[in-house]
């Protein structure tokens, strides 16, 4: 272990974020941790990369994920300067780390111009009924890739 602290980590995220502000960018950072050492870092990219799905959290999971060579982060902490987002949060599920922990609120967020609640109320909706609607359109043998999957003796569960 390193001694440091939740948060002294979750410093090390603001600063991550507050450095990004510093060169352009938006004001989110995170870092990845395993056993007490920093795996990976990365602040928001989605201007810099024209990438809307660059947040901070999601580029943090890649970068942690290419380094340590696996698709989980299982035994992982994230450590995010503000609260995920509701796709980050989708992707922080997907990467199983064993804690999340993070400094502002979706309120702070919302203060400076970025809103989450709309996506927050559109989860309520029927896929139809939403802003972008989503229609599921019959189409024969559209199961095919999941049989494939399931049959498959060396697939890789996640």
């Amino acid at each position: 272990m390193s001694g440091r602290t939740k948060e002294d980590f979750l410093r090390e995220a603001i600063r991550v974020a507050s450095d990004n502000v510093a060169r352009g960018g938006g004001p989110f950072g995170a870092i990845v941790v395993r056993d007490g050492v920093v795996v990976a870092r990365a602040a928001n990219r989605v201007t810099a990369n024209n990438d809307p799905t660059a947040h901070a959290e999601v580029e943090v999971i890649r970068e942690a994920c290419r380094t340590l060579g696996t698709f989980q982060l299982e035994g992982c902490e994230i450590y995010s300067s503000s609260e995920p987002c509701p796709m980050c949060l989708g992707a922080i599920y997907w990467a199983r780390p064993k804690a999340v922990y993070y400094a502002n609120g979706r309120e702070v967020a919302l203060k400076a111009g970025f809103d989450d609640d709309h996506i927050y109320e559109e989860f309520l909706l029927a896929p139809q009924e939403r802003r972008y609607p989503a229609t599921r359109l019959e189409i024969e043998g559209a199961d095919e890739p999941f049989r494939r999957w399931a049959a498959k003796d060396d697939r890789v569960e996640y």
